[in-house]
């Protein structure tokens, strides 16, 4: 009963400040519970884009990985942002870094290469690219992207190759890979569907061919929601990031949702993701730190191929 006082007190406390502060809490939807319930918006990085674009508020409360609240910076670079731990960094972010990316294309300029860069990357990276992509929309942007110029697709590049399959276009993929969605494997997916044989497969496309090609619906997950949703089956197997299944339950309901397993466990969690707390919300909230503070020419530069993603993909 202490321990229920003193959540309810904490969220309380989180909702004061948010009021005080004029601030809007954003959280992804790999967050624990506990931060997609506080939230104002829970959503994938292509519906937080827009949220962080189009919010209307002092402060930026971003719940989710270091990157993300980049981008909540670089297209408000009049608010304040905040991350509620500095440290929640990002495996496929760090898979490219900025100077090595840039060297790259200084060493291969030859190529003339038009960069789409999956928004799971740094800001130096985006002021490198030509366009952004999410999960949500690479489809598209690939679709879009000019046909007289070499394509590169930075970093993941499991989610490249998935685009490749579905446009036909053929790209340069960085040999980037996110970690959780890199431990599902053929062996998983299948001994848990020999569980719940009538359920679909809903993997991400950052999984691996190989389990991408076992699955019934490959999509983001924002459109796993509405799959779930749509799909006359009481049962779901959700092959990505653990926390998804949280929002999957509450936007669902009735539905039942099987986490993935792993080889090496029942569930994925991504330990960046899972860094975010209740408390650390309230202290950043508190002191308005950590704050996000970004090089304003490599901001200007990031907002270009952010700003190409929104108007391709309204």
């Amino acid at each position: 009963m202490v321990a229920l006082k003193e959540g309810y007190d904490l969220i309380e406390e989180i909702h004061g400040l948010k009021r005080q502060r004029n601030a809007v809490i954003l959280a992804h939807n790999y967050q624990v519970p506990e931060i997609q319930d506080v939230a104002d918006y829970v959503g994938d990085s292509l519906g937080l884009s827009y949220r962080a674009k189009e919010a209307d508020a002092d402060v930026i409360a971003f719940c989710g990985v270091h990157f993300m609240a980049e981008t909540a910076k670089i297209v408000n670079p009049a608010k304040t942002v905040i991350l509620p731990d500095l440290d929640a960094g990002c495996s496929l972010s760090e898979s490219c870094p900025a100077p090595a990316l840039g060297a790259f294309l200084q060493e291969r300029a030859d190529r003339n290469y038009y960069v789409i860069a999956y928004i799971n990357c740094s800001a130096g990276v985006k002021a490198l690219a030509d366009v952004i992509c999410t999960s949500g929309n690479a489809v598209k942007i690939v679709e879009s992207a000019p046909k007289d110029r070499n394509l590169l697709f930075v970093p993941d590049q499991n989610l490249g190759a998935w685009v490749m399959q579905q446009t036909g276009r053929k790209m340069d993929l960085w040999k980037g890979t996110c970690y959780v969605h890199v431990e599902f494997t053929s062996n998983s997916v299948n001994r848990i569907r020999a569980q719940y044989p009538d359920a679909p497969v809903v993997a991400h496309p950052e999984c691996t061919a190989a389990v991408r090609m076992l699955a019934d619906e490959v999509c983001s997950t924002e459109k796993m929601v509405n799959y779930c949703r749509t799909t006359p089956a009481d049962t779901f197997i959700i092959v990505t990031e653990s926390g998804m299944l949280h929002r999957l339950q509450k936007e669902v309901p009735g539905k039942r949702f099987i986490a993935g397993p792993t080889d090496r466990c029942s569930c994925a969690d991504c330990r960046f993701m899972k860094t975010n707390t209740l408390e650390k919300l309230r202290n950043a909230l508190q002191r308005l730190q950590p704050e996000i503070i970004l090089d304003e020419e490599v901001r200007r530069r990031a907002e270009r191929p952010i700003l190409r993603m929104l108007e391709v993909s309204r």
